[in-house]
């Protein structure tokens, strides 16, 4: 990618993240363009700049416009963000692929593993668009949308193939509240991503089974070396998974009720069923999504993963949160550094 000539990033998805993603990149300087799946979206975004319905509240600046047209969106754009649910990549990607510049970088918001084939969103992204490595980039870190929103001050990684690349796009997305470092480890960054969304899952259920502090560290801490286990085990740089793509990342969305997948988890502990839970909202809590992809690729690499292994039972209906829980115990003792 050599430096840009424009300045247009078209945002692929108007839901939160995408959203308050936009508003960074708004604050750094450049034209942003949302592509909203329903049209409505659009319409409020571009008549009261605000989106009603994902990020209530939250004024957004003028350099930001939507429609529902993909054409309209990509058009002129020399960065594309893909902010669509993980599982729906696959089947959207194909819509946008035709308006995309030929020398546009795609960047991934997503934070997922695709059930059936176990591959990572660039993965997808590459295989789907057959779209060099080096055009593709992931976004990851402690980035909850309505604090970005805030612009509260946060920082995150772009990581990608080509150091090159993530710099210029690390230039693209500096601004007054959001720092973003950059990383070639895009599989320690995916990774850390996907796993943490489970991890949340989990706590989320201790703290609707009315568990405290303790029980929640110890869940964090033990999804961490799981995370790093199967990341490492795939080639990840250990030292992704300790920085703001993994730890980072996993704090926020497990210590924070704004976390989709905290919240998700909390309604599980509480009795809810996940059918009633994603009929009240219209937010995607991915981890109950990529939980058993995520569970088939530990397996297939040999690795074993308690938490991502239960949160699967859970959501499959096969547990209930307190066996999990008893489970997480009663396992056999063994050294913690293994």
């Amino acid at each position: 990618m050599s430096e840009p000539v424009g300045n247009k990033v078209a945002v692929l998805g108007a839901g939160s993240w995408g959203t308050a993603f936009s508003i960074v990149l708004a604050d750094a300087g450049n034209e942003v363009s949302i592509w909203a799946r329903r049209e409505e979206v659009a319409e409020a975004i571009n008549d009261g700049h605000e989106n009603t319905d994902y990020l209530p509240g939250i004024e957004l600046p003028h350099a930001i416009r939507s429609t529902h047209d993909p054409e309209e969106a990509l058009a002129g754009a020399d960065v594309v963000v893909l902010a669509v649910p993980s599982q729906s990549l696959r089947q959207n990607l194909p819509t946008f692929l035709p308006h995309v510049q030929p020398d546009a970088v795609f960047v991934s918001l997503m934070k997922g593993v695709e059930l059936g084939t176990l591959k990572r969103m660039t993965e997808v992204i590459e295989e789907v668009g057959d779209i060099r490595s080096d055009r593709i980039a992931v976004v990851s870190g402690p980035n909850l949308a309505r604090e970005i929103a805030r612009r509260e001050p946060a920082a995150s990684v772009v990581a990608c193939a080509d150091d090159d690349v993530a710099t210029i796009l690390q230039k693209r997305m500096h601004s007054q509240a959001f720092r973003p470092y950059t990383s070639i480890d895009v599989l320690g960054c995916e990774l850390g991503g996907a796993y943490k969304n489970v991890v949340a899952l989990c706590v989320g259920m201790a703290v609707g089974l009315g568990f405290g502090d303790n029980t929640t560290a110890s869940l964090i801490t033990r999804g961490l070396a799981e995370t790093a286990r199967l990341a490492m085990r795939l080639g990840a740089n250990p030292l992704t998974l300790m920085g703001l793509a993994g730890l980072g990342d996993l704090v926020a969305t497990c210590s924070s009720p704004l976390s989709r997948n905290r919240t998700f988890g909390e309604k599980l502990g509480q009795g809810m069923t996940v059918e009633e839970i994603y009929a009240s909202t219209r937010q995607v809590a991915e981890g109950a999504k990529s939980c058993s992809s995520l569970r088939a690729l530990a397996a297939k690499n040999g690795v074993e993963c308690p938490i991502v292994d239960s949160v699967d039972e859970v959501v499959q209906g096969r547990m209930t949160t307190s066996q999990m829980m008893e489970s997480f115990i009663a396992r056999n003792p063994k050294p913690e550094i293994e």
